[in-house]
């Protein structure tokens, strides 16, 4: 199994945290009869050696003795040697780099190469793919799984892979290497399109009885991501009623404890059903934009009478709501529905899916309010470290904007240790918080000024009291601009925040002397404002908003070419700037610069392009640049059609191609599709 790996100068290869020496070791413990030096030496290949999917020259050097370990039968755990060798085959098609992290336009460097000197890590892996044959045809079930993906991925002949998926198919007797197989021949259909139509056959074959439920249910996502065409026209249907069927005989076999180990801990934290939940995840991402049909597959999976379909269906509500636009009361009605389930599990999947849906949430807020009304225990969430946070209950039932949140908050309020993101959450509920305001300032008031926990203390305080609009805090305000002292960072990272909070209650007049003072620092746009809404001095201020605008840093530039555009006409020095701004420079920073010259001199011309191109570039921008349309009315009209495809798109603009695009990625584009319909109104 090692030959040779003590003739390969390990010490000179990289891993992702420098030298590779180690890796010989890992590679040897990974034969090894313990499980836990195996698991170990598993966590050091995954963690380093293809650490997140990255590949290092050490990958590469590894992958011959990966394919001697998989190969023989006395080694334990073979099935993840053979998922992490097609791992690595698969994650470096355009993904590696020698020596350091892997960047996607980086290449490993090998030892020899028929191409111009290059031989990645997929070279490797495509060179051993005979290999993929006998593992496939393996005693070990885990194995045979695990190899069959490879025979599409790594074989350059697409008719002999198709063939050896048909004899495979034909000999299997286990389901889960069956499941397998039929993912194999989705992308064998997804990757070969010219040789696809006996792949597709074998597929609707699946599809139908005999084959059991969970098969059939596989199959029919392959061919929903494959051959849309061939699937049957009551797709959701049979989806659901086939995931019923499979969840009523599915085996419920105990969760072994597994190692303490990472790849351990990453196995225990996976769903109870993960073949259930992959399949069903298949067939949503099949679905993709048909928003009706998979809110009809959310409406089986969360209905259903197993508790562990309604626990995977939580998870995928979230990843549909997130992403894509669409009525959704109807699925967030039945999360609110599972909160009175009984297992534990479940009930706090829902919960926390409910508090990213902020005014979403509203048709399960009763459901909210019900739990938090009998389950005082769930207010609070307790970390091991730090101060309590709101539980997921109560924070969506605050964040939906419901009432009934208030004397909750009252009560915590009350006590020794409010949680600490309170005030940052109230803000969710505006003017219906007003009773909360005493209890607010007077923590505000109790702020120890001289504390390193200063700022984070005042910072929710501080949102809190401008939320509700008391002026009676303005003294507590003042005392943070003013009182905290110098070199402790406290001060630095609250008085943009205790600026912003004078300004919004009217009382920035107040805080004169303090605002001019902070003319020459790194709050200078923010105060400049500030003083700008007290005074109307356009001589004290625009000096200043030039500065920044000028020598500021990015955020700076940004923040002064806002306030600039607040002042309007009496800012009209500032154009030839803000002009050069807008048409160089960051696309976020020319976006502003837009804004501003809308706001000072009034003409279309400049502006429009500018804005189009930052609403295209960088979707981020395009709330505030909504907002700057609107201010345009009828000069708007030239971005009507930017303005209508926003509303016909079924995708978030805050979701991301990998992830979420944050926690407050609906709410964002909720605000953004209400500001573009006042756009086409009042254009």
């Amino acid at each position: 199994m090692f030959t040779g790996i003590d003739e390969v100068d390990w010490a000179s290869l990289r891993h992702a945290y420098g030298s590779a020496e180690e890796v010989p070791g890992w590679l040897r413990a990974l034969a090894s009869t313990d499980p836990v030096e195996r698991a170990t030496a598993l966590d050091g290949m995954y963690g380093a050696v293809h650490h997140q999917g990255n590949v290092y020259d050490s990958t590469l050097a590894c992958v011959p003795f990966l394919f001697a370990l998989a190969a023989r039968e006395e080694v334990r755990d073979r099935g993840a040697l053979v998922e992490l060798l097609v791992s690595i085959g698969t994650e470096s098609e355009g993904s590696t780099e020698s020596g350091g992290p892997a960047r996607s336009d980086r290449r490993a460097e090998g030892r020899g190469s028929a191409q111009g000197g290059e031989w990645t890590a997929r070279d490797a892996v495509r060179a051993g793919a005979e290999g993929f044959l006998a593992l496939a045809g393996d005693a070990d079930p885990a194995v045979r799984s695990a190899a069959a993906g490879a025979l599409v991925r790594f074989l350059d002949e697409p008719a002999r892979a198709l063939e050896l998926l048909r004899r495979r198919i034909r000999a299997e007797r286990d389901d889960r290497v069956l499941l397998a197989l039929t993912e194999a021949l989705g992308l064998f259909v997804r990757r070969y399109p010219a040789h696809a139509d006996a792949a597709v056959d074998l597929l609707a074959e699946q599809s139908a009885p005999p084959y059991t439920a969970g098969l059939r249910l596989a199959a029919l996502g392959q061919l929903a991501l494959g051959a849309p065409g061939r699937s049957p026209a009551d797709l959701v249907p049979t989806a659901v009623r086939l995931l019923r069927e499979r969840s009523a005989h599915r085996v419920r076999a105990p969760r072994e404890p597994g190692t303490d180990t990472l790849v351990g801990r990453i196995r225990r934290l996976r769903p109870s059903d993960e073949e259930g939940s992959q399949l069903l995840r298949t067939l949503h991402t099949a679905l993709g934009d048909r928003i009706d049909d998979r809110t009809a597959l959310l409406a089986g999976q969360l209905t259903s009478p197993d508790p562990v379909d309604r626990y995977n269906a939580v998870w995928m509500a979230a990843t549909l709501l997130r992403g894509w636009r669409g009525d959704h009361t109807g699925s967030v009605t039945l999360l609110g529905a599972q909160l009175a389930s009984d297992p534990d599990r479940l009930r706090e999947a829902a919960a926390s899916v409910l508090a990213e849906m902020f005014v979403l949430a509203a048709p399960a807020s009763d459901d909210l309010h019900g739990l938090v009304a009998t389950r005082p225990d769930l207010w609070t969430h307790r970390w091991e470290r730090g101060a309590p946070t709101l539980g997921s209950p109560l924070k969506a039932l605050v964040r939906s904007g419901d009432p009934r949140a208030v004397p909750v908050l009252a009560q915590l309020l009350a006590g020794p240790e409010a949680p600490a993101d309170l005030g940052f959450e109230l803000t969710h509920l505006g003017r219906a918080a007003t009773p909360l305001a005493p209890a607010l300032r007077h923590r505000l008031g109790r702020v120890p000024l001289a504390a390193p926990s200063a700022a984070r203390l005042a910072a929710p305080l501080l949102s809190a009291v401008g939320a509700v609009e008391d002026t009676a805090a303005v003294p507590e305000v003042l005392r943070l601009l003013s009182g905290v002292p110098d070199g402790l960072g406290a001060r630095e990272a609250v008085t943009d925040q205790a600026i912003r909070t004078l300004e919004t209650l009217g009382a920035a007049g107040r805080a004169r002397p303090v605002l001019r003072a902070l003319l020459n620092t790194r709050h200078a746009a923010t105060a400049a404002g500030a003083l700008w809404s007290a005074d109307g001095d356009v001589d004290a201020v625009l000096p200043v908003l030039l500065r920044e605008l000028s020598e500021g840093d990015p955020v700076n530039r940004r923040l002064a070419a806002r306030q600039l555009g607040r002042l309007g006409p009496a800012a009209r020095a500032a154009l030839p700037e803000l002009h050069r701004a807008a048409r160089s420079g960051p696309i976020r920073q020319r976006a502003s610069a837009a804004c501003a010259l809308w706001g000072i001199g009034g003409d279309p011309e400049p502006v429009l392009p500018v804005l189009r191109a930052a609403w295209v570039e960088a979707p981020r921008t395009r709330g505030p640049i909504a907002r700057c349309l609107l201010t345009m009315g009828p000069a708007a009209a030239p971005s009507r059609d930017l303005i209508a495809a926003e509303l016909a798109s079924p995708h978030r603009h805050t979701a991301r191609r990998h992830g979420s695009g944050g926690i407050r990625a609906i709410p964002e584009d909720e605000a953004l599709l209400k500001t573009c319909r006042a756009v086409l109104a009042g254009t």
